[in-house]
């Protein structure tokens, strides 16, 4: 074979291995990507719309922002990414690579996502009302039901999804808070006496409790069933935000129903970020995308975040610079650090080191 051959078969290879990689660049993946998205600060508005609305209350004025983050991603229903966006990523400390499974449900369409992330939404507003003005020391009546009976549990067979709770051991049961309380007075292993209506008839359910925690890690009975909550809130809280949805803005949203109820200035200026679901009890819990929404909250001028301290492991090693970062666990937690950021005290907040 001549010198001038072997050049033009050279030559063609490249060629072809040139054009096989343009097309592997512009195919679809299975991945999705994860990158920085916008902020929404709790304290402010949504063009002319305020995210947080109260009557029936005395409210006061707010300095500072409360930016609640979130996460722009793509791939799966949402759409598709291609092998150029996935270097791309790769190569970005904001962004993140994960398998399309990982993200989404398979076999969900772009409509099935947003709706859940609507409900999802609309569900973390309801439970971040409840958790502010619990904190705040308001008393939330709620009517409240089994939603679903754990697998397992001594309430298997005994509770009844539709349940409607009425009383335990006798204690009327007219919040969430008066249920925590009762469970309270238990010890771990010992029978209750759960007061239902079920079809329209009152019934005495004897259950042998199990073992949770409370949010300060004490050991506390639990029932072994999950609890609805239908909230009748004292004072009129509306929350209006659109474009996004899931649970993650709980703790920015109750935060700010906090500022806004109390005559102190908490963040006095500050701005602050942060994420975490919230449950009824002002429990924080993790959320995903966390590394993200950090350099979403640093791109939008925070200095401070707030983390979930069951996120720390995503926390560590992946926290831009200009960003401190402090672990909470529950909303008391939460609104002690931004008290404590407002008033140039935060130099001891707990961090996730």
């Amino acid at each position: 074979m001549t010198i001038d051959v072997r050049s033009r078969l050279l030559s063609g290879s490249l060629l072809v291995t040139a054009a096989l990689v343009a097309v592997a660049l512009v195919l679809p993946t299975g991945f999705a990507v994860r990158g920085p998205g916008p902020t929404e600060d709790t304290l402010g508005a949504q063009g002319d719309v305020p995210l947080v609305e109260i009557s029936g209350a005395q409210t006061y004025p707010a300095s500072g922002k409360l930016l609640l983050t979130t996460v722009s991603v793509g791939g799966g229903p949402v759409s598709d990414v291609f092998a150029l966006d996935v270097l791309y990523a790769w190569a970005s400390p904001s962004r993140g690579v994960l398998p399309v499974e990982a993200v989404f449900p398979v076999g969900i369409t772009r409509e099935q996502q947003q709706e859940q992330g609507q409900a999802q939404m609309t569900s973390s507003q309801e439970q971040a009302t409840a958790a502010a003005l619990t904190e705040l020391g308001y008393k939330v009546p709620a009517t409240l039901s089994v939603a679903g009976v754990q697998s397992g549990s001594p309430s298997e067979g005994v509770a009844k999804e539709g349940d409607v709770l009425r009383t335990l051991d006798g204690r009327d049961l007219v919040s969430y808070r008066d249920l925590l309380d009762a469970l309270k007075a238990v010890t771990p292993g010992d029978d209750v006496v759960l007061g239902v209506d079920r079809d329209g008839e009152r019934r005495d359910l004897t259950i042998r409790t199990g073992e949770g925690r409370t949010n300060d890690g004490e050991r506390r009975a639990a029932l072994g069933v999950f609890v609805a909550s239908e909230f009748h809130f004292p004072i009129d809280v509306s929350i209006r935000i659109e474009d996004i949805g899931g649970p993650s803005a709980g703790m920015m949203f109750a935060l700010a129903i906090i500022d806004r109820l109390t005559p102190d200035d908490e963040l006095d200026g500050a701005v602050v970020a942060g994420t975490g679901t919230i449950d009824v009890d002002g429990t924080v819990g993790q959320i995903s995308g966390i590394e993200q929404k950090m350099h979403g909250a640093v791109r939008d001028g925070a200095t401070w975040f707030l983390a979930p301290e069951s996120n720390c492991g995503d926390v560590v090693g992946n926290v831009p610079d200009g960003l401190r970062v402090v672990k909470v666990s529950t909303l008391a937690q939460a609104r002690a650090a931004i008290t404590a950021i407002g008033a140039g005290t935060a130099q001891d907040l707990p961090t996730c080191s």
